[in-house]
Parts: C-alpha cells; sequence; structure tokens
C-alpha cells in the first residue's frame, strides 16, 4: 500500500508497528467470532486486511472508545460491510489518483477518497468504513457531507452490521414500487424519474436520518408533498457545536 499524503511524517517503525498490531488484532477478532459458524478464515482476512491498511494509515482513533468501538464492529459485526470496504479501497486504486484526504481520514475512523467508486455523479458513497467521490473538498458545503452525513452511512453499517445492506436496499427496491404507484394516485403532476428517488432515496430511514444530522431535511431533489417534513434528529451542528 502506498501512502498517503501526510503520513511520511509519522515515521516508517511505529507505522509499520501499528499496522501489523491491528492486523494481528483485526484477524484474531475476526476468527474468534467467525469460528462457531465454521468461517472463521474468511473473517479472520478481511478483519486482518482491514486492520492492515487502516494501522498503516493510523485511521483508528485509540485514545477514544469511539476508535476503539468502531474497530471491534469493523472486525467482528460489520463484516460483510468490511468487506465491502477492501473492495472500496481497490476501485480508488483501479482509478489512478484515489486523492485520500488524510487530514479527514487519519483519527477520524474512516477513509475519505476524493475520487473511487460512485454511484452517481458529484454523489459521495459510502462502502463500511470507506467514503468515495468526496469531489473537492475547499468549501464548507462539502466538507459538512463528509462529515456530518456520510460519516453518519459509516456508524449506521458498523451498529447494524449484515442487517445494514439487507435493509437498505431492501427499502430501495420495495419505495420504488411504491414510488411507481405515488406518480401514479398524483396523476403524474411530477416528473416519474423524480417521484421514484424521492421514495426509494430520499425517504429511505437511513438517509432521513443523515440527511438530518447534516442539517440538510428536507433536501432539494425530494418532491414536495411526498414524505417526512422534519428531521428525525438534530442537526450535528446544533448538538456538538
Amino acid at each position: 500500500m502506498i501512502p498517503a499524503p501526510g503520513q511520511a511524517s509519522r515515521g516508517a517503525t511505529p507505522q509499520i508497528a501499528e499496522a501489523v498490531i491491528t492486523a494481528v488484532a483485526g484477524a484474531s477478532l475476526g476468527a474468534l467470532v467467525g469460528a462457531p459458524f465454521g468461517v472463521s478464515i474468511p473473517l479472520g482476512v478481511i478483519a486482518g486486511l482491514n486492520g492492515a491498511v487502516c494501522g498503516w494509515r493510523g485511521t483508528y482513533d485509540w485514545r477514544s472508545p469511539v476508535g476503539v468501538v468502531g474497530f471491534v464492529l469493523d472486525s467482528t459485526w460489520a463484516f460483510g460491510t468490511t468487506a465491502g470496504a477492501m473492495l472500496a479501497h481497490l476501485a480508488a486504486r483501479l482509478r489512478g489518483d484515489p486523492q485520500y484526504h488524510d487530514e479527514l481520514s487519519r483519527r477520524h475512523n474512516r477513509h475519505v477518497y476524493g475520487r473511487g467508486f460512485q454511484m452517481r455523479p458529484r454523489f459521495a458513497f459510502t462502502l463500511g468504513n470507506v467514503i468515495a467521490g468526496a469531489g473537492d473538498l475547499t468549501g464548507e458545503r462539502r466538507r459538512r457531507l463528509i462529515t456530518d452525513h456520510e460519516d453518519v452511512h459509516v456508524w449506521q453499517a458498523r451498529w447494524f452490521g449484515p442487517l445494514y445492506p439487507v435493509l437498505y436496499v431492501g427499502w430501495l427496491i420495495g419505495a420504488a414500487a411504491v414510488g411507481v404507484a405515488v406518480w401514479a394516485v398524483r396523476r403524474r403532476r411530477e416528473p416519474f424519474a423524480k417521484v421514484v428517488e424521492s421514495c426509494a432515496y430520499y425517504l429511505n430511514p437511513f438517509e432521513w436520518w443523515a440527511y438530518s444530522r447534516d442539517d440538510h431535511w428536507p433536501p432539494k431533489g425530494l418532491v414536495a408533498g411526498i414524505g417526512w417534513k422534519r428531521p428525525v434528529v438534530r442537526p450535528f451542528g446544533r448538538v456538538i457545536r
């Protein structure tokens, strides 16, 4: 793994030591949890790879209980999305310069790429502890999208573990069908794609949660008169700043 910008100053010895220790600890946790289900090797490998990458980059904040909890969840309960994160790292590398943002990643319990895998242009995409497609982060609004919105998805994946992708994708499929019905009932006053997108994506409880934390509810893409009118939780800006 090639060091990201800003990492050279850490020194090779402590960087390698953290990578090795985190890899061994992660692999041990993954293997321990997977043993009763006969999947100790794949879980150990996934957790070990994650530990190596995160240790090399100094991702986890070991001085905070939050960082320790993030590491434990990434290595055990959230193994599925952690495996996806490994693919996201690979996708970022395959795109050439991944534009890794060390200042938003190191000791922040996440990885932030300016480029990488994206489902839609200009939309950031979070897979496990990797945020890809962050884009130009010189503006305050775009940085807050990463710190207050996408970081919520990082923790949703950790807390819900294997249930997260099932619930998220399940809502997308089911609510898309509902969106078709809503479009028909509303007598096609709005574009079909916008109504379906509003129901399937914007009204997804995981997105409602993230947009609310980002103090961006309702989002501009949501068709007026459809769905929740108020945020589900208080924005981070009003809670911790």
